[in-house]
């Protein structure tokens, strides 16, 4: 499990909660926690706050 998918679930959301909010498609999201790709640098602060984590967080593997 990764850091996305780690914190995502922690927040009780599902990856269609977290892409709505975002205003993203499911799959990127999926794509994220499968590690395939990385959001844009500037969507990580927005992704920390949904979370309630440290961009730092994002970048760790649980």
């Amino acid at each position: 499990m990764n850091a996305f998918e780690y914190y995502r679930k922690r927040c009780g959301m599902s990856q269609q909660e977290v892409a709505t909010k975002l205003g993203l498609d499911q799959t990127a999201i999926s794509a994220w926690e499968m590690g395939k790709k990385m959001p844009r640098a500037e969507r990580m602060p927005i992704i920390a706050a949904l979370f309630q984590c440290s961009i730092d967080d994002l970048y760790k593997m649980h």
